[in-house]
């Protein structure tokens, strides 16, 4: 049935006109029979739904101007079982056509090199063959299929329009114009079968309770920082001490630290001392230099005064911050180059003195926001178990679980989930908002779209959807509640390759499985993230650090965070060590070398490295980490430091998928055609590529931190590098790149 068949008319359900042309107040009429029509509620109306008169049937139909939903029966608001599509408005197109949808209505994507050669299959996208994983004789997917009979919400499956006439298409799902996924590739790693998590399950109720304590917790950090050491806290250091500690914790929760060993976190204590005794900032200008090397020798004279310095540190502090002084009053024709090294050597004799009077200060703020965190932490997990009570929610018996191999499968929770409360959703232009005691969240509706899709595909406990909604708040709030809420927070920490590299990846290497990614930003719907309670919904196969594979293709793209990267080499190296089937890892990590990260040298070093190149700065560009709300001119930025894109393979995993020469190449243009399609300007030199025989290469010392770019400390030059690791005073900057979600 199409549209074309019908005749409709839509009716004002406020005013209708009169025979004598007068507008009348009340119900609408149909304009064949002129038979009352009843009025719709008012939150029918808000939520974009009006009455309309279908000629050829003679019957009302409902339409929703939002999300291009008809009905024959009145919309019951909150209720997301989609009936039927009366008027065929939402048909897909016939098959054979340009547009013809793929799975659950997912509109095809083209292969970046087919469109870029306008070949006959440029609108086609070709099979990929992915190879067969190393599995058990009979090998069990445990993906959840949906439940035979059920309407999930928003369903693609038909309906009967009446008795002995063809059943109707049901309607297509939005079709954002570009897709930044692809997820019908199906999974080639292979696990051993795991007992279900015991994570609490997920509810809207913690999930705001986790919010606002996590908020006063990111108060007490500026609080602290302001009132000790009379610095605002370094930007974005508290989320990745929130990703350091996540490596290390064993308490319950999913985000905030309770069970740490040690306490004080080696990345607030090198960020914050880094700040001390005032934040150096990027200098473009001469004036801006002398003014700042004024102001570091009076705070460096200032503090070693106020504290509990040694009489030789104090001595040698004054002396240098007073011939400092000295010196500006005396010169006035330095150059900005003669301040930036006045303030270099000023720095090296007094910073180990101000950082032992300040080391003490520092690690009491690390230690206080732990304890408060563990304080928090033990709150909520109380008020959760009382809630799971309240709702009749009791310990499952243990679970079954073979040892055998299968192909991975979303993780599972063991505590059923208990009744969800509503969660109001309506729609604002292309954007999705969920509401929950007045805590609203965004998506656009593409990502809405694909979070539908992931939890019909992984979902196995709400085959009608009714739990969706609530779901989604939870995983939303839980992303925007770790990054923060400010200006482009964050999205550094979350950021993803371009869709042209991962097609790459997958066509020429097998790549079917993101190390670190999330549900809002992942490319296939199998990947491990930070949050097994709520993302397991949504297709994850939980914490990286935690899941052990037998045999596959990776990629990997860590958050920036030392700690987490290093965490992440030594559990490459067991799986790859452990192994024997074929196990490969391509990992994308930022080239830092001034000093070298301790990752970045392990993996250089490491007997499993069988390639390794690099992509210069400024030439390839990331996914934005907010790409689930951002507009399209922001979904992409350059890359501010080259990219190092090493990979690990055990003997099996090499022999499977080599680096050869063709196929880097075909990775390498990737990243070209990724440039040229979004009108990407600077040089065109090509990635450098290293064998396994020649090793290393020079860091890039010329980039400068993006908006989006987490700073640590300032640089005293134009041309900012990466900061070193210890808290000794060096001025030189590491700006910490955009990379996926943090999963440790």
């Amino acid at each position: 049935m199409t549209s074309e068949n019908h005749a409709t008319v839509k009716v004002d359900t406020s005013m209708v006109m009169s025979p004598t042309g007068s507008a009348t107040q009340g119900s609408p009429v149909s304009p064949s029979t002129s038979k009352p029509m009843p009025e719709l509620p008012d939150e029918l109306v808000q939520a974009g739904w009006s009455k309309c008169w279908s000629k050829r049937e003679n019957r009302p139909y409902w339409f929703n101007r939002f999300t291009n939903q008809s009905l024959w029966e009145m919309p019951v608001l909150g209720q997301h079982d989609v009936i039927s599509d009366p008027l065929g408005l939402n048909a897909a197109p016939a098959e054979g056509t340009g547009d013809a949808g793929v799975g659950n209505g997912q509109r095809k994507r083209r292969l970046s090199e087919e469109a870029a050669q306008g070949g006959p299959n440029s609108f086609k996208r070709p099979k990929i063959e992915v190879g067969i994983p190393v599995a058990p004789t009979t090998p069990i997917v445990p993906i959840s299929p949906i439940t035979p009979g059920a309407k999930p919400w928003n369903s693609t499956t038909g309906t009967e329009d009446k008795p002995g006439q063809h059943s109707m298409p049901a309607p297509a799902p939005y079709r954002p114009s570009v897709i930044y996924w692809d997820l019908d590739i199906q999974t080639n790693a292979v696990i051993r079968e795991r007992p279900p998590a015991n994570h609490l399950p997920p509810h809207p109720e913690m999930e705001l309770q986790r919010a606002q304590l996590t908020t006063k917790l990111r108060q007490h950090y500026h609080e602290l920082c302001y009132q000790r050491e009379g610095i605002e806290p370094p930007r974005e250091s508290f989320n990745r001490w929130l990703l350091e500690r996540k490596v290390l914790d064993k308490g319950p929760d999913p985000l905030l630290p309770s069970e740490c060993d040690p306490i004080i976190s080696p990345s607030m204590f090198r960020e914050v001392m880094n700040d001390i005794p005032i934040r150096l900032s990027r200098i473009k200008y001469k004036e801006e230099a002398r003014k700042l090397l004024f102001k570091y020798a009076e705070a460096a004279k200032k503090m070693i005064d106020s504290r509990n310095a040694t009489p030789d540190s104090r001595k040698v502090v004054k002396w240098n911050a007073e011939d400092t002084m000295n010196w500006l009053r005396r010169d006035h024709s330095a150059s900005k180059e003669d301040y930036m090294d006045r303030l270099e050597h000023l720095r090296k004799q007094c910073g180990p003195h101000v950082a032992a009077v300040a080391k003490d200060s520092v690690e009491g703020i690390c230690t206080k926001i732990y304890h408060i965190s563990a304080e928090y932490v033990r709150r909520i997990h109380q008020a959760h178990q009382t809630l799971l009570k309240d709702c009749n929610v009791s310990d499952p018996e243990a679970a079954d679980v073979q040892d055998r191999l299968v192909y991975c499968y979303p993780i599972r929770l063991a505590l059923p989930s208990p009744a969800q409360p509503r969660v109001e959703l309506h729609f604002e232009n292309d954007i999705a908002c969920l509401r929950y005691k007045g805590e609203m969240v965004k998506v656009n509706r593409s990502h809405f779209t694909k979070l539908e899709l992931l939890y019909r595909y992984s979902s196995i406990d709400d085959p009608r959807f009714e739990k969706f909604l609530s779901r989604v708040w939870c995983l939303i709030k839980r992303y925007l509640v770790m990054f923060g809420s400010g200006v482009n927070e964050g999205t550094g920490l979350q950021g993803a390759l371009p869709v042209p590299v991962f097609e790459a990846l997958n066509k020429q290497f097998g790549v079917t499985f993101e190390c670190f990614a999330s549900p809002l930003n992942s490319y296939f719907k199998q990947f491990c993230s930070a949050f097994p309670d709520t993302d397991g919904f949504f297709g994850s196969r939980g914490p990286f650090l935690n899941f052990i594979p037998a045999s596959g293709s990776f990629e990997a793209n860590p958050p920036f965070s030392e700690e987490l990267m290093d965490a992440m080499v030594t559990h490459f190296e067991k799986l790859l060590e452990e192994s024997i089937e074929p196990l490969s890892f391509i990992i994308f990590v930022p080239e830092w070398r001034d000093p070298l990260t301790p990752a970045l040298h392990r993996m250089e070093t490491s007997a499993f490295r069988r390639y390794q190149m690099s992509v210069p700065a400024f030439e390839h560009e990331y996914r934005s980490g907010s790409q689930h709300i951002c507009k399209q001119g922001e979904m992409y930025y350059k890359a501010v430091h080259g990219t190092v894109v090493i990979f690990l393979q055990n003997a099996a995993g090499f022999a499977k998928w080599e680096p050869t020469p063709e196929r880097i190449q075909e990775l390498l243009a990737a990243y070209q055609v990724s440039r040229r399609a979004l009108g990407s300007p600077g040089p065109s030199s090509a990635p450098t590529t290293t064998s396994p025989a020649s090793a290393g290469g020079s860091g890039d010392k010329d980039s400068i931190a993006a908006k989006t770019a987490p700073e640590r400390s300032a640089s005293l030059d134009t041309s900012p590098t990466r900061q070193d690791n210890s808290s000794s005073s060096n001025p030189v900057e590491k700006t910490t790149p955009p990379s996926e979600t943090a999963s440790v």
